[in-house]
């Protein structure tokens, strides 16, 4: 095999009930490299224009990369893409954990599924063979059970599943996808997708290895990241990604009570810091990774155990302070349901927090909540919704279809409380107070997203002495108020690398600036494990090309430059904390995405150029230049 990939990908028609291998040329690799930007030129050369997200057209795609299954700290991670239920439009999403190393050992650098099952089944794929099974047993079964039946079926403990849940398979619109139980594809319903055709999990096993190209320059980046990083000093290893709530909180941006507020009142109560003083018992992790972010937790009066992991900061945010609740145990729970019913803890916890305005406001009653007392603060409302959405009961069946689709279901007025962009459900960031992300939100194509740039925060540490992303030209501190032309130079830069990473499957947590891999260390990996002889400026160009790929498919789909604004209390000032008083600017912001626009090398209408398709070699994707597979890749 070629180092560091196989050269080719198992394909699955479930209409046919066949699957067969097909080899990709390694031009492809080098132009995209894997995951995020190679799964953005598969969407949009297969999924004919206006396909049915939930119908056989549309494809679910899971990539990994270059780098996956290597054993660099944060190169676990693999992408899954499809045309989103939720918004219609471009639908991505990454996950760590055992998967897609796992997969990569069974001989694949992905799947490729497309058609519609007739009845359930699952997808076995061991060392270089492929199988479709029946799975009417598994059907209509919470996550873990699925987990455990597949590996008593099977005979093997060390199997890697990844599902769909019980939402999946009722067609939530946020459903998710995920793997050993606790690792997520969260955002843009691709688990609804995977429901749709009836495939309830691909199991997976392997026994081959990834062997660099040049094993001593690869263990000399290792030997590199081990002298730099010290697990022991890490937030993110000590407390999870829930570190940050305290430091949020007392900054005015912690979202709160349907991002009304910046500061909630019992934040040191669902810290990263409490929990690991209270309910935490295991420090969990991803394939080869040393960094240990994940959260294992244990609240046997409620019934939580540690097979479902422990609530992430978004979920402790969307569930807890987004929806006023400051029971950390029943956070847990709430957590711990997400991930037994296999659903986005973003959205839910949004599409909650959005229907307790409602009914704060009175525009949703008892009578529409099935007796449910929907204030903000009740704990045992968002458990029980929860249950609700998953199996589409009572409310649950208008929140599954997310908040735009809610609200314009409802009417009077609640387009206002249903925070979203594209029609995805705003993460648990506050653009009034991280400027950056009034970009990020507006223009991702996934809809509303806080995993496209480093935040605000970063940028405010630009030095020109030795700082990580020094290399970039980043060398001045940018306020995190600030939107004006040095933020939007900023940020865009900074999005070029973490689509860079995503396309490498490098954890964020790994990587400069959140982690300390060096950009050049990350460059000498890459080139020690596939032995070619890349450089920065011709990975950042995989980072723009995925970008434009997306933007492309969004724009085919009919989304335009009218899609990517903000919801209008982006522009109301926040009501309590240290920022009271703060909102965002109109004219201000449409500067800044016009600016953007610009850098991208976009129109004033947001459409790519044809001098920027051509530079990133991607003339085959004007719409009238798609034509057959690789060919022009």
């Amino acid at each position: 095999m070629p180092h560091g990939y196989h050269g080719r990908i198992l394909r699955v028609d479930l209409s046919a009930g066949k699957t067969w291998t097909e080899e990709l040329p390694e031009v492809l690799y080098r132009r995209y490299l894997g995951a995020s930007a190679l799964g953005a030129y598969f969407l949009l050369r297969e999924v004919p224009a206006g396909a049915d997200p939930l119908g056989p057209d549309n494809r679910l795609i899971f990539l990994t990369s270059v780098l996956c299954g290597t054993t660099l700290s944060g190169t676990n991670r693999y992408s899954a893409l499809g045309k989103s239920p939720l918004t219609g439009g471009f639908g991505e999403s990454e996950a760590g954990g055992w998967w897609g190393p796992e997969l990569k050992a069974a001989g694949y650098d992905g799947i490729m599924v497309q058609g519609c099952a007739e009845r359930p089944v699952y997808l076995w794929v061991h060392d270089g063979e492929a199988e479709l099974r029946e799975a009417a047993h598994l059907w209509g079964r919470v996550s873990g059970e699925v987990q455990d039946t597949l590996e008593e079926e099977l005979g093997d403990s060390r199997i890697r599943v990844l599902q769909t849940g019980i939402a999946g398979e009722n067609l939530v619109r946020f459903a998710a996808i995920v793997n050993q139980c606790k690792h997520f594809h969260g955002r843009c319903g691709l688990g609804a997708v995977m429901g749709a055709k009836k495939l309830k999990a691909i199991a997976v096993r392997g026994s081959q290895r990834v062997e660099p190209a040049h094993p001593q320059a690869a263990r000399a980046v290792l030997n590199w990241f081990r002298e730099h990083y010290d697990r022991e000093q890490d937030g993110l290893h000590l407390y999870g990604t829930a570190r940050g709530i305290l430091l949020l909180n007392a900054g005015g941006i912690l979202p709160t009570r349907n991002f009304r507020q910046g500061c909630f009142e019992q934040a040191d109560k669902v810290s990263g810091q409490y929990l690991a003083e209270t309910i935490l018992v295991n420090r969990g992790t991803c394939y080869a990774c040393a960094v240990a972010c994940k959260r294992e937790v244990e609240v046997p009066e409620l019934g939580v155990i540690p097979q479902y992991g422990g609530p992430e900061y978004e979920t402790i945010a969307a569930n807890g302070s987004l929806c006023g609740v400051g029971d950390l145990k029943r956070i847990a729970l709430a957590n711990q349901l997400l991930n037994q019913y296999v659903l986005d803890s973003i959205s839910t916890g949004a599409v909650i927090a959005f229907a307790m305005e409602c009914y704060e406001k009175g525009l949703l009653t008892k009578e529409d909540t099935g007796g449910l007392e929907l204030r903000f603060g009740n704990a045992e409302a968002v458990t029980r919704l929860i249950e609700m959405i998953a199996r589409r009961e009572g409310l649950g069946n208008l929140l599954a279809e997310g908040v735009k689709r809610a609200a314009e279901k409802i009417g009077r007025g609640a387009e206002k409380f249903a925070l979203h962009v594209k029609g995805q459900e705003f993460p648990m960031h506050e653009p009034r107070g991280k400027r950056s992300l009034a970009l990020a939100y507006a223009c991702s194509p996934t809809g509303a997203d806080h995993m496209e740039a480093p935040h605000d925060p970063f940028f405010e540490s630009f030095h020109p002495h030795g700082h990580p992303l020094g290399e970039l030209g980043l060398l001045e501190p940018v306020d995190s108020l600030d939107l004006g032309p040095r933020k939007v130079r900023a940020y865009y830069y900074c999005q070029l690398v973490w689509s860079l990473f995503n396309s490498l499957g490098l954890c964020d947590f790994v990587g400069v600036p959140i982690g300390v891999l060096s950009l050049t260390q990350l460059v000498n990996f890459v080139n020690a494990v596939t032995g070619w002889d890349t450089s920065l400026w011709e990975l950042f160009k995989v980072g723009e090309r995925a970008n434009t790929l997306a933007r492309l498919f969004n724009l085919r789909e009919g989304f335009t430059k009218d899609d990517d604004v903000l919801p209008a209390r982006m522009f109301e000032p926040l009501e309590n904390g240290a920022l009271a008083g703060e909102a965002l600017d109109r004219a201000e912001f449409e500067a800044a995405r016009e600016l953007y626009y610009q850098m991208c090398g976009w129109d004033a209408e947001g459409v790519p150029t044809q001098a920027k398709l051509v530079e990133l070699g991607l003339e085959w994707a004007a719409p009238e230049g798609i034509d057959n597979p690789h060919k022009g890749c």
